[in-house]
């Protein structure tokens, strides 16, 4: 407490200070910490004991080595810029035609934006135009750093120009976004390291020798026998060292370049940017299904996705099944054997579940887990509609991603449909994490949900694109050439819902129409 000559375990505490401390003061008690060697300072800069575990006793005294000035917790980490910059570090402009890698650190980034931050590159250097990384916060505090790695082979010689932009995207804080742009150097092979230093210099800044943050230039000559020259270059500096004395041992060691960019804040729409046709339920149509192919793959971005009987009027459920005989589909007959609500395929926190809600029961491969006991769904799992008889509805998981599941029908209908069961307002990331997949949906495009409607993301550039009536689909990857985007999970039937809210966040004039 102030006032006390000793804390409450016996230590006895520094004296407040008679004047106010100063900068010189600071560093003659740091150098004095390093080097445990006796410098003059005044009495007034206070000190901290820090107990370590060789020195446990209440009245050890401490040394000059485990002594530190007030306010300097870690004495050996750089001070960070005030305003947001991106340390760009790693690039050596001599690998030209080679794999290069560039390490890029947050600096001075401030503490109102979100503890993940999305960077996205673009660059004729990169792989495929773009990449997608993710900053993280260590344990500490500090933003872990990036890797980017790219290759300079068979890349004309010059000057490439990449894009970043950073986002800070978080449900409780607002949304951020700095960019900034900065350039590599490809060299010709035949470069040598001095038109490479000359020609980096000339496209970021001019260098001058200094001696800034308390650090030192020393140049030690003995007689003029020997020479002692440390050279530091930081922030796109290049130290040029010419020794013209024809006899002696020179090393030359020539470190990668690194340098500073400033992140530039711009400002963004306060409310989310909506989709241009939302929807919660929808159905990719393809008119010429080669093999294999389904004609309908139907999505469903829903909390709980309710599986049932096929109704025209008011169905209860919201993926309608059907049993598919010789002749087809029947929505008579053993279709009458589903109940209304047959089952529910929910997200958990670890992945999917499925719970039996029907008179009629499910199976599990081959067993009844019970009603009302969800199960986790697994890849390859069989789900058969119903237990009493066999053969009426026959599905299997054939794909468990991050942000959905994909089933896909192994009885007689296996040519009319499959179904896509995504999180609404969910985005996987980028890259994703890999999942499993059979190989029946391997083929098929990558969708999520977010702002309101369905989107496909490009596993390869991550390019995501508004799935909508209007989308040439055909430019997609892993698209059918014949495919097109319909805004309900049933187009090829006049389904009439009365509530329809729930399923469709608009209603079009089709669906009044409908209705």
């Amino acid at each position: 407490m102030p006032g006390e000559s000793a804390c409450a375990g016996g230590h006895d505490q520094p004296a407040a200070p008679a004047a106010p401390v100063t900068s010189y003061d600071l560093l003659s008690a740091l150098r004095s910490a390093r080097t445990g060697s006796p410098v003059a300072a005044r009495p007034a800069v206070p000190t901290v004991p820090t107990i370590s575990s060789a020195s446990t006793e209440s009245n050890a005294a401490p040394s000059a080595a485990t002594t530190a000035p007030a306010g300097y917790a870690r004495p050996m980490q750089r001070a960070q810029s005030e305003r947001p910059q991106l340390h760009i570090s790693g690039f050596d402009p001599r690998a030209a035609g080679g794999r290069q890698t560039l390490k890029m650190e947050l600096r001075g980034m401030p503490e109102g934006c979100a503890p993940q931050l999305t960077l996205q590159l673009q660059s004729e250097l990169i792989p495929e135009g773009a990449a997608r990384q993710q900053f993280v916060r260590s344990t500490s505090g500090d933003w872990r750093p990036v890797f980017v790695e790219f290759s300079s082979r068979g890349k004309e010689h010059g000057q490439y120009q990449i894009s970043m932009e950073l986002l800070s995207r978080h449900a409780e804080l607002a949304a951020r976004t700095w960019v900034c742009t900065f350039v590599i150097l490809v060299p010709r092979l035949d470069a040598t390291l001095t038109e490479i230093h000359r020609i980096f210099l000339s496209t970021h800044k001019n260098v001058r020798v200094m001696a800034d943050d308390a650090s030192i230039a020393r140049v030690n000559a003995n007689g003029g026998d020997s020479m002692d020259i440390d050279v530091t270059a930081r922030n796109a500096g290049i130290a040029h060292l010419d020794l013209g004395a024809p006899q002696g041992k020179v090393d030359l060691g020539f470190s990668t370049i690194a340098w500073d960019e400033d992140l530039i804040e711009i400002d963004m729409p306060a409310s989310a940017a909506l989709h241009p046709h939302p929807s919660r339920a929808a159905c990719l149509v393809n008119a010429a299904p080669e093999a294999g192919a389904q004609r309908q793959i139907r999505l469903f971005a829903l909390d709980e996705c309710v599986f049932g009987r096929f109704e025209l009027v008011d169905p209860e459920a919201d993926v309608l099944l059907s049993h598919f005989g010789d002749a087809g589909q029947d929505n008579h007959g053993l279709t009458r054997r589903l109940s209304g609500r047959h089952a529910v395929i929910r997200r958990t926190g670890h992945g999917f579940e499925i719970e039996d809600v029907s008179r009629y029961g499910i199976l599990l491969d081959g067993v009844w887990p019970g009603k009302h006991k969800p199960t986790a769904l697994r890849l390859g799992m069989r789900i058969e509609l119903s237990a009493s008889i066999k053969g009426i509805v026959v599905l299997t998981v054939s794909a468990i991603m991050p942000h959905g599941v994909i089933l896909h029908r192994i009885d007689q209908g296996a040519q009319a449909e499959c179904f896509y069961l995504l999180a609404p307002e969910t985005h996987p990331g980028y890259p994703m994490a890999p999942f499993a997949t059979a190989p029946n949906a391997a083929g098929l495009p990558l969708l999520l949900h977010r702002d309101g409607g369905f989107w496909h993301l490009d596993q390869l550039s991550g390019k995501e694109t508004a799935l909508a009536p209007a989308t040439a689909l055909t430019q997609l990857s892993r698209m059918a050439r014949h495919k097109r985007f319909a805004s309900e999970p049933y187009p090829e039937h006049w389904i009439i819902r009365t509530g329809a809210s729930e399923l469709y966040s608009t209603v079009g004039a089709h669906d009044m129409s409908t209705a």
